[in-house]
């Protein structure tokens, strides 16, 4: 069979596209990306979607759709879900997925993680790309994972650099704090102030600051903005992340809707 695969989020490397590409590969299919010119020329076409505002138009009727774009409660077959990862298929990738852990202890309001993925629970990781030259760890709440300590070992003995998608600063010690900084660092440590009424998170970011453990210049903060808080609130802790000495990035929680100029006054 001919396999097409709908590229409509160029910017992403789909995980989800390298384990269709291994499992049809297997099967003795060939790949290829689809176009609306060549959509004849495939058997079977499916098309993968992070973000719901994404643009579909073109994805054609018979697609086999999943993801988050389409719906949050979507899953790979089992049998697909299980494979490696091909990442040929990306041949400018230079980068590793890998999951430690799927799901969180959290239920945030603004979050799908746990609707789609459930409580946290640990995982066994899967190849690295050939080609790669630093490690992206995937994880929803690394820290929360059981396994956190066997997955630091991991990191290390792969010895590439390492970049966070997002450590959950109300569980940073002392011994997480000095396990992060155990490992080669790709980008800054990621972390979240998404309520603004959420004090243990600003008191979790100001320990972590007050007390140096980890360096300022390390730390870049998610600041959610636009989901039940005022232009006030959000401000708030733009500033304070600021006097602190960490870099704030901040996220509006409506991408398609103007925030009235309020992210460019905060990124300023």
């Amino acid at each position: 069979m001919r396999i097409g695969i709908i590229n409509i989020e160029p910017g992403i490397f789909n995980t989800a596209y390298m384990q269709i590409a291994v499992y049809h590969t297997m099967l003795g299919d060939t790949i290829g990306w689809w176009s609306p010119l060549t959509d004849r020329l495939f058997d079977k076409v499916y098309c993968s979607s992070l973000f719901d505002f994404t643009d579909k138009s073109d994805v054609p009727e018979h697609a086999i759709t999943g993801g988050t774009g389409f719906n949050i409660l979507s899953r790979l077959p089992a049998d697909i879900e299980k494979c490696r990862l091909d990442y040929s298929i990306y041949p400018k990738c230079e980068r590793s997925f890998v999951w430690f852990s799927r799901g969180c202890i959290r239920n945030c309001p603004w979050c799908i993680v746990q609707e789609k993925e459930g409580k946290i629970r640990s995982v066994d990781t899967k190849n690295l790309n050939p080609k790669g030259k630093y490690i992206v760890v995937q994880d929803n709440n690394f820290f929360a994972n059981p396994r956190w300590h066997w997955a630091i070992k991991q990191l290390q003995d792969w010895g590439q650099p390492v970049d966070f998608q997002g450590v959950d600063v109300r569980l940073l010690d002392r011994e997480k704090s000095k396990s992060l900084l155990s490992l080669r660092l790709h980008k800054q440590i990621k972390i979240a102030w998404d309520d603004p009424t959420d004090e243990e998170t600003r008191d979790a970011i100001y320990r972590l600051q007050h007390f140096r453990l980890i360096p300022k210049y390390k730390i870049m903060c998610y600041v959610l903005i636009g989901f039940n808080s005022t232009e006030r609130q959000d401000l708030y802790r733009v500033t304070l992340l600021r006097y602190w000495g960490i870099d704030p990035f901040v996220m509006p929680q409506d991408k398609r809707r103007r925030m009235h100029g309020i992210r460019e006054r905060m990124t300023r």
